[in-house]
């Protein structure tokens, strides 16, 4: 099997985890392995779990690190507790999730996330459950209206949605190019000079199969929780609406005191449970982004326990 991946701010990671070699560290998304096995190199005693719901990536990333002090685990990142608890570790010095669609997903075709290449509407990264097929045929207008609008901040949402019932009415949709062509034909022609015109559409289509800013809400918490003292928390975002998630709780996490600023004496007693590596995502250096397109769009945001 083919898994070609990149991985995003590689150097940048690694840094930030700071790896301790007797450490055990969980990468949520292990994709084609490439930080899995950037920390696992750096292990001498310690340990690695990775994760990833997608079985083919499960498979590679087993092939990838073998040889090392590694556990792949065919799970999504949010149930980390529930991984950890069945494997007998209570808590860990490092968290690594690198958040939205992998290279291997994106470059097959078949898998049904681009809208460049023709294939099944699918987008599936479990292979399993709702597809996109079922959402853009059997959702009504407000559904997909709701979710171009919320998950894309498409501002063409609604236009898009009627003309997708309006196609739908004649013959089924069902594959990538079909939908990128029915969301283009929807577009005002003034509208597109800013990159393709399905590329919203499919964000928001991908993250609602997916479930994934439910999946990020939920292990936030769960994540830091679990984190020893001077654990590292580190999150890969690659659009507004994971960053403005992972910012705000990280926020929450570092704050102290809320005592109203009239007050003379802090009285809450609230203590910052964590400290932000930097105040500001770490972005790609000019370098990277000039052999990696896809990071773009990647921020990196970190907190340390304290």
């Amino acid at each position: 099997m083919e898994f070609s991946h990149k991985p995003v701010l590689f150097d940048e990671v690694i840094e930030s985890l700071n790896i301790k070699p007797n450490g055990i560290y969980i990468d949520g998304t292990a994709g084609g392995a490439g930080h899995s096995k950037g920390i696992a190199e750096k292990l001498t005693g310690g340990r690695l779990i990775s994760l990833d719901r997608d079985p083919d990536a499960v498979k590679v990333a087993t092939e990838r690190l073998s040889g090392y002090p590694a556990t792949v685990v065919h799970a999504n990142f949010s149930e980390m507790a529930t991984v950890l608890q069945k494997l007998g570790v209570e808590s860990v010095d490092g968290i690594l999730l690198d958040l939205g669609v992998s290279s291997f997903q994106l470059d097959n075709a078949e898998r049904g996330f681009s809208y460049h290449k023709d294939a099944p509407l699918d987008m599936r990264m479990s292979k399993e459950g709702l597809s996109a097929k079922d959402i853009v045929n059997n959702w009504s207008v407000t559904e997909l209206t709701e979710i171009f609008t919320k998950y894309g901040e498409e501002k063409f949402a609604y236009r898009i949605a009627k003309r997708i019932e309006q196609v739908r009415k004649e013959q089924p949709i069902l594959t990538t190019l079909q939908l990128a062509d029915i969301i283009s034909s929807a577009y005002p022609a003034a509208a597109r000079r800013d990159g393709h015109p399905a590329r919203k559409c499919f964000q928001a289509i991908r993250i609602a199969v997916n479930g994934e800013l439910d999946s990020l809400a939920s292990v936030l918490d769960t994540a830091f929780g679990l984190l020893k003292q001077g654990g590292v928390l580190s999150i890969i975002t690659f659009h507004s609406l994971e960053d403005r998630m992972v910012k705000q709780k990280f926020k929450e996490f570092s704050t102290g005191c809320i005592c109203p600023p009239d007050f003379p004496v802090c009285v809450c007693g609230r203590m910052p449970q964590g400290t932000l590596y930097s105040r500001k995502p770490i972005m790609a250096s000019k370098e990277e982004l000039e052999n990696n397109a896809r990071s773009r769009s990647a921020a990196l945001r970190v907190i340390i326990k304290n």
